[in-house]
């Protein structure tokens, strides 16, 4: 029988809680298992896999996508086996599940603690991304959760490839029938009729643009954990060293501008800018990035050939780029660049250079961000960098998780109380 797109989803967040209710008994070594099996199996599909992406990418091309979201979609043979390691970086992490935190002993002899359990059903809403496909439901499986994964339409069927090969190897593993649920319909209805599945589903990560993150935000009946809006800032101090400064904004910038965690925008110290405005432009614009600059910026680049400069507009420091386009702003001080970052940041990535420990330290203290960063490239808040394996997604709330989601931020806890015959009346 033919699921409508609405029946598609209740069904599917079904089947998911129907076996989620078995995966928090499955071994630490059957979900290994099939995380090794998942990661051999789309290496040995590379071909089918490319295949099927690149007549989406054509289609995409047809039909006017460019730039960052084009990125986004594609897939290479060294993508593909990046997917692969991510699954066996997964695999080779502890398992939380099980885990006793903060047990004691009461005065009364009782002895409390937590232990870790799964949250239960992951439904997640994500634009077009291949891997996601893979890295969300490698960290659910690993985390004892079932999970319902809804692709974007662009690269929808090189999702629904990548999907089936972790459903057949998951069960394969020996893991429970149905703990892995594509959506195969690509019906804006069925989004809606996921967002009412509260029923089935325990918490719902949406992955994409601001569009989707607010409708999400906005029609979710269970709780939803969102982030990935970065508009991440590079701040360079007075007393940067800005050899380093020039390769950390570099890095930021260009390395992936497609992402999330890369450069937005790059506040200077009036101090530094007069040699350290030029010289960076100089390399990013080398490497076809074009600078959205302030007026002060735009006099210290003034006969100056090879750089890309365009006057800034009001709107662009609020702009996630997601291209090789970067605001430039040249402030007054350390706390103009403060309220310039509480101003106009999402909460996501932000980073100071400076040789100024004090400074450094009052940036780590007062910048309101899931990941702040000394003398470091904002490219680094990445799962895998921090040693998460992978991600669900990035969060920028701070209830109940934040950053990197990984293997811990998908359990919950139950409280254990050991007595031996104890009562309170």
């Amino acid at each position: 029988m033919t699921l409508t797109a609405r029946s598609e989803a209740t069904e599917k967040a079904a089947r998911a809680r129907a076996a989620s209710r078995r995966m928090g008994a499955v071994s630490t070594d059957t979900k290994n298992e099939a995380l090794l099996r998942i990661a051999d199996a789309i290496e040995a599909a590379t071909a089918e896999i490319l295949a099927v992406n690149g007549s989406e990418l054509a289609r995409a091309r047809a039909n006017g996508v460019t730039g960052a979201f084009l990125d986004r979609m594609e897939l290479t043979p060294e993508r593909v086996a990046a997917i692969a390691r991510d699954a066996l970086a997964v695999a080779a992490l502890p398992d939380p599940i099980g885990q006793y935190d903060d047990m004691g002993t009461r005065p009364n002899g009782l002895q409390i603690g937590r232990v870790r359990v799964p949250l239960g059903v992951i439904g997640t809403i994500y634009e077009s991304r291949p891997n996601v496909t893979v890295d969300i439901a490698c960290i659910c499986l690993k985390s004892g959760n079932a999970v319902v994964l809804r692709s974007g339409s662009d690269a929808h069927e090189t999702s629904g490839v990548l999907a089936g090969i972790v459903a057949r190897e998951a069960e394969a593993a020996g893991l429970p029938a149905g703990c892995v649920q594509f959506i195969e319909s690509t019906d804006r209805d069925e989004v809606g009729a996921l967002l009412r599945a509260h029923e089935s589903i325990d918490l719902m990560v949406p992955r994409g643009g601001a569009d989707l993150i607010r409708r999400v935000r906005d029609e979710a009946t269970m709780p939803v954990v969102a982030g990935g809006i970065g508009v991440c800032h590079t701040y360079i101090d007075a007393d940067a060293d800005l050899e380093m400064a020039t390769r950390i904004a570099v890095d930021a910038k260009v390395s992936r501008p497609s992402v999330c965690n890369a450069m937005d925008t790059l506040l200077v110290h009036a101090a530094a800018a007069e040699r350290f405005v030029p010289m960076v432009a100089e390399a990013l614009c080398s490497r076809g990035v074009t600078l959205h600059v302030d007026e002060r910026a735009a006099r210290l680049l003034e006969g100056i050939d090879g750089t890309s400069a365009v006057p800034v507009a009001p709107e662009d420091y609020d702009r996630e780029w997601l291209s090789l386009d970067c605001s430039l702003h040249v402030v007054g001080s350390f706390d103009d660049a403060l309220g310039h970052i509480e101003d106009h940041g999402s909460g996501h990535s932000e980073a100071i250079v400076t040789e100024s420990w004090s400074t450094g330290q009052r940036f780590l203290r007062e910048v309101d961000a899931a990941g702040v960063f000394i003398n470091a490239s904002t490219y680094f808040h990445d799962g895998g960098q921090f040693g998460l394996g992978v991600e669900v997604g990035i969060s920028t709330q701070k209830m109940h998780a934040r950053g990197p989601l990984g293997l811990r931020e998908l359990t919950s806890y139950k409280w254990v109380v050991l007595g031996n015959g104890h009562t309170r009346g």
